[in-house]
């Protein structure tokens, strides 16, 4: 059956975590290694784009409210998603999905999304580097996992912000093919070639 990866939109969101997925995973279906899978962005209000906290539009393939079959998805966070954790629809989307999808994600503050919906009591998990205090306070049924990039527990993977949102979505990408086909991507996308800081301050001098 092909794999259809779900990626939640809406305004502020933050751009790394929706293009390091859609990066990652056009890759693999690029390469052959995803055959016939396809990746949506999908609105969380009736809208056919979102605007990113960078500023950047993005066109949304259908909405919540249009209830698409997922084998993954994907929850990105925001500067502020306390309105969002409030969504009724979109609480019982991610539910919908936590029993039906291969696997659930969430990157940076999208583990408050997750917890909202009730998806992460008794899992091990995590936030933004810094906010691991905050999502255990807020949820204490969580096992929050301090200064780890990516959590991994069964179905459910999340991860810290950022470029960190490349690095998620390997690992999903790596569960769904294998270990070999995430190489590919991973080479194939030159982070591979990103270097240490060190490195990096050698081309600043």
């Amino acid at each position: 059956m092909p794999h259809t990866i779900g990626i939640i939109a809406f305004d502020d969101v933050l751009t790394s975590e929706v293009i390091a997925p859609v990066e990652v995973f056009a890759n693999a279906i690029e390469r052959g290694l995803l055959p016939d899978a396809r990746v949506l962005l999908i609105g969380v209000e009736p809208q056919t784009q979102v605007r990113t906290a960078e500023g950047i539009r993005l066109a949304v393939d259908c909405t919540v409210a249009d209830a698409p079959d997922l084998t993954v998805l994907i929850v990105p966070g925001a500067n502020d998603v306390d309105a969002l954790m409030q969504h009724a629809a979109l609480n019982a989307f991610i539910r919908k999905h936590a029993d039906a999808a291969e696997y659930v994600a969430s990157v940076c503050a999208g583990a408050f999304l997750l917890g909202s919906a009730g998806v992460l009591d008794g899992k091990q998990a995590t936030t933004w580097f810094g906010g691991e205090s905050s999502l255990q306070a807020q949820f204490p049924q969580i096992n929050v996992v301090f200064d780890a990039p990516v959590v991994s527990d069964q179905r459910v993977i999340t991860a810290n912000g950022g470029l960190v949102a490349y690095r998620a979505a390997l690992v999903l990408l790596a569960r769904l093919t294998s270990a070999d086909a995430a190489e590919q991507v991973y080479r194939g996308l030159g982070i591979d070639r990103l270097g240490t800081w060190a490195a990096i301050v050698e081309n600043i001098a």
